[in-house]
């Protein structure tokens, strides 16, 4: 892995007496999409304002970039670029506008050419901002994050309110920023986002760590059984299937097969199947997500 860009370590912090962080502790390996998972009031916000300098932490210790965020904050924030959870604009300004105000917080900002041109916003540089759909206004928005050349950006709830095919096109754009070399740190409760783009990701719940990991390691936890079916287009016999290594069972279900099994079971398979010119349809392989692991890392469904 390479080497940590952020450090965590014991992070507390309590409003009116009641504990929102409780001993958080990780760490952000430089050039990765680092992921916060959970719940709204899980304390994902407060623990990445606390990271951004926005808030003092109560207890604990905190470096960015080697850096102590609330000691170090004006350094801090010529390295970092911010997108908050609750990002607005005046609606009445336009998009050129925008970038323009931004851009003069810092010493060496982008180009803005440049910067309209990367993420597609230059028919947009004159359109008001309340004129801009959900998708554009986060087109925007990582933008104005990205002005000032930053190291590591922080994306909060980025996709929250977006139609699918907007998540998804802002899902392409997360990737292009750590494609140019900026380490991400995306906060969200949306599970499938989190396992589409995070390299590893630490799962909060009640203000506590409750995993850090890949999404594969993370999903591996939940172990049990996996299934795959598919329609065989000619007679099969299932000895064919159950010696196969990690294999637990093979049924029919009317004209449809399903195997269950155990690990990389559906290699083995699909393998076997190749192996006797045995041709298949209508093949599915029911895989564990996020969604079925975060019950089993907190101890309760997943409720946004």
């Amino acid at each position: 892995m390479s080497h940590a860009v952020i450090e965590v370590e014991d992070l507390g912090k309590r409003y009116g007496g009641r504990p929102v962080l409780d001993g958080v502790s990780f760490t952000v390996a430089e050039g990765e999409i680092f992921g916060i998972l959970g719940p709204n009031g899980a304390g994902k916000t407060t623990a990445v304002e606390c990271v951004e300098g926005l808030r003092v932490p109560d207890t604990g210790t905190v470096r960015v970039l080697g850096m102590d965020p609330h000691a170090q904050g004006d350094r801090l924030r010529e390295r970092i670029g911010v997108q908050l959870q609750e990002t607005g604009l005046p609606g009445s300004i336009r998009v050129g506008e925008a970038l323009e105000l931004y851009s003069s917080f810092y010493r060496e900002p982008r180009d803005l050419p440049g910067l309209l041109a990367d993420w597609g916003l230059e028919d947009k540089r004159n359109v008001r901002y309340s004129k801009l759909s959900g998708g554009w206004r986060q087109r925007v928005h990582i933008a104005l994050a990205l002005v000032g050349r930053p190291r590591v950006a922080f994306l909060d709830e980025l996709t929250t309110g977006l139609d699918p095919q907007a998540r998804r096109d802002t899902w392409r754009l997360i990737r292009r920023v750590r494609e140019s070399g900026v380490t991400v740190v995306l906060v969200s409760h949306f599970m499938d986002e989190v396992e589409e783009l995070c390299d590893r990701v630490t799962v909060l719940d009640g203000g506590r760590v409750r995993a850090t990991g890949t999404p594969a390691e993370l999903i591996a936890r939940v172990g049990g059984e996996h299934r795959m079916s598919f329609r065989p287009v000619d007679d099969l016999d299932p000895s064919l299937l159950t010696s196969l290594p990690g294999v637990t069972g093979v049924e029919r279900d009317g004209r449809r097969v399903v195997v269950t099994g155990a690990g990389d079971f559906a290699t083995a398979v699909t393998a076997a199947l190749a192996r006797d010119h045995v041709l298949v349809a209508e093949l599915r392989i029911d895989r564990r997500t996020l969604d079925d692991a975060y019950p089993a890392l907190t101890g309760r469904p997943l409720e946004v």
